[in-house]
């Protein structure tokens, strides 16, 4: 029998299958299902958002149908609430007993597998193939918290480089600026560029918010495994797609995380048939220019300034109407941190 776990006894049930079967228990999910069997707990297995996670089974029930009911259940939910597609991070050589249930393996890092469930990768591809031109292709991946004169600079670098440059979008919403904001203004601040094609990198960019630690390690490199696992899913699924044989990226010398992505992509892409091409990022009077010294500035409400630091039609936005409740927040933010 299929039940959900809400809370207490069965929770606890569930936590204690997961953590005997190697598992770490992460609290962050919509919800969770466990499989009984004369009254006891044989699998369990929750969903975030898309993501699958801490699917486990009792040793006994490894096999057999056990994990498909369980896998079955959250499908079906997770359609109720709205999901096409589903993905699920799994250990490589747990990948087959998933491609049994017709997830498909979109890339393996080594350490980690990720398979969807669902026909969502060939649509979004499909849709922006629509937009795609013949000739020398490039990309550059942003998530532009906001859109700055550094990131236009890099896009036009790039663009004088290539017959084509795709400009994808990190949809992904965890930054101040949400992500209908930020896409709007990176389609504003580049329309003068003909050979740009901006587009939204729907799940396909790997989510930090969502990537899981359960299966893996203490020590383990998360942001390491992460970082490879994006590029492998860039250089083998999305760049082939497109034609693209270049993917542009500004030097970081500020942010380490960033940073240890640009060396991600030169150990992965090359590989693959990218070559990665670091732009050197361009500095004003006080500095580099960079989207989180936008933020500070917005925050200590010194708009003013902001002109050297980004183009007109971010300027504009950030000093209408439209964006009081982001300088709102954001200075807020800087008081309670005075």
């Amino acid at each position: 029998m299929i039940a959900e776990l809400l809370s207490g006894r069965g929770v606890l049930e569930a936590r204690s299958l997961i953590e005997r079967s190697g598992l770490s228990f992460e609290a962050g999910f919509d919800e969770m299902f466990g499989l009984y069997e004369a009254g006891q707990l044989v699998a369990a297995g929750a969903r975030a958002g898309n993501i699958l996670k801490m699917l486990a089974v009792e040793p006994a029930y490894q096999g057999g149908a056990a994990l498909g009911e369980l896998v079955t259940s959250l499908l079906n939910r997770a359609r109720t609430a709205g999901h096409e597609s589903l993905f699920i991070y799994t250990k490589p050589e747990y990948a087959t007993s998933f491609e049994a249930l017709n997830f498909r393996l979109l890339a393996s890092q080594g350490k980690v597998a990720l398979l969807e469930y669902g026909g969502g990768l060939n649509a979004w591809l499909a849709g922006c193939r629509r937009a795609a031109q013949d000739g020398l292709a490039g990309a550059v991946v942003m998530n532009c918290n906001p859109f700055t004169n550094g990131h236009r600079y890099l896009v036009e670098t790039a663009a004088s480089l290539v017959d084509t440059l795709y400009l994808f979008v990190v949809r992904e919403d965890r930054s101040i600026f949400p992500f209908d904001v930020r896409f709007k203004l990176v389609e504003a601040g580049v329309r003068d560029i003909d050979n740009v094609i901006v587009l939204d990198s729907s799940s396909y960019i790997v989510s930090g918010a969502t990537f899981p630690t359960y299966f893996l390690k203490q020590d383990d490199p998360v942001a390491r495994i992460q970082m490879e696992l994006d590029a492998t899913v860039f250089g083998t699924r999305i760049a082939p797609a497109f034609g693209i044989t270049r993917r542009f990226v500004g030097t970081e010398p500020c942010c380490p995380l960033t940073g240890g992505y640009n060396e991600a992509m030169k150990r992965i892409l090359p590989g693959l048939g990218v070559e990665v091409v670091e732009v050197e990022r361009i500095q004003v009077s006080s500095g580099v220019i960079s989207a989180s010294r936008v933020r500070e500035l917005i925050g200590m409400n010194e708009l003013s300034r902001l002109e050297e630091f980004v183009p007109p039609t971010t300027l504009a936005y950030l000093t209408s109407d439209a964006a009081a409740p982001i300088r709102k927040k954001l200075q807020m933010k800087t008081g309670a941190n005075l």
